[in-house]
């Protein structure tokens, strides 16, 4: 999974710096507002690559998992395999090998359980991963919209971009709470 980059740091920059050119007082509020933001999106990129690399790494331990339970059933079918030929030529079958195909059989369930374990954790890291991806978009829809407010002189594309900016907000406290 890729990291999510907030490249909004020229747009701040300009805000800025326009800020302190303007004599419209709201457009200081944008500059505040618009560097909350950007700390609000900073935050959430990090807990999204957060919960990316955590699923990658639980999706590899259940495949791990997965690869070991191949293996023990494929030593279960070979002991099988021995124990049928055995018994096919009239030949005592040792009571420890089929003691071991049975544990063999354990082991896999028990493996199968984190596995399975293993890929539903991976699965709810990644549901994080997209719900706080969408709060960065919505905040960097939000910084780009007050960009445009400053450099427009209007004051709706400001408060488009506090509704955006809220929006981003609820994502955040949904991917926190969930």
């Amino acid at each position: 999974m890729e990291e999510i980059e907030v490249p909004t740091e020229q747009i701040q920059e300009e805000i800025h710096h326009h800020a302190h050119e303007s004599h419209v007082p709201w457009v200081s509020s944008v500059a505040l507002s618009s560097a909350l933001l950007a700390v609000l999106a900073a935050a959430t990129a990090l807990l999204a690559g957060h919960h990316a690399n955590e699923a990658m790494v639980e999706q590899i331990q259940a495949s791990d998992h997965w690869s070991y339970y191949q293996a023990k059933g494929i030593k279960a079918a070979v002991l099988s395999t021995k124990i049928d030929l055995l018994k096919a030529l009239g030949k005592p079958v040792s009571p420890e090998d089929t003691t071991k195909v049975a544990e063999y059989k354990n082991d896999q369930q028990e493996i199968s359980d984190q596995a399975k374990e293993k890929a539903n954790s991976s699965e709810n890291h990644l549901v994080h991963h997209t719900i706080f991806a969408r709060g960065v978009t919505m905040f960097q829809i939000a910084i780009g919209i007050a960009a445009i407010a400053v450099l427009s002189r209007r004051r709706r594309f400001w408060y488009m971009g506090l509704a955006f900016g809220a929006i981003g907000v609820c994502f955040l406290i949904q991917g926190l709470l969930f």
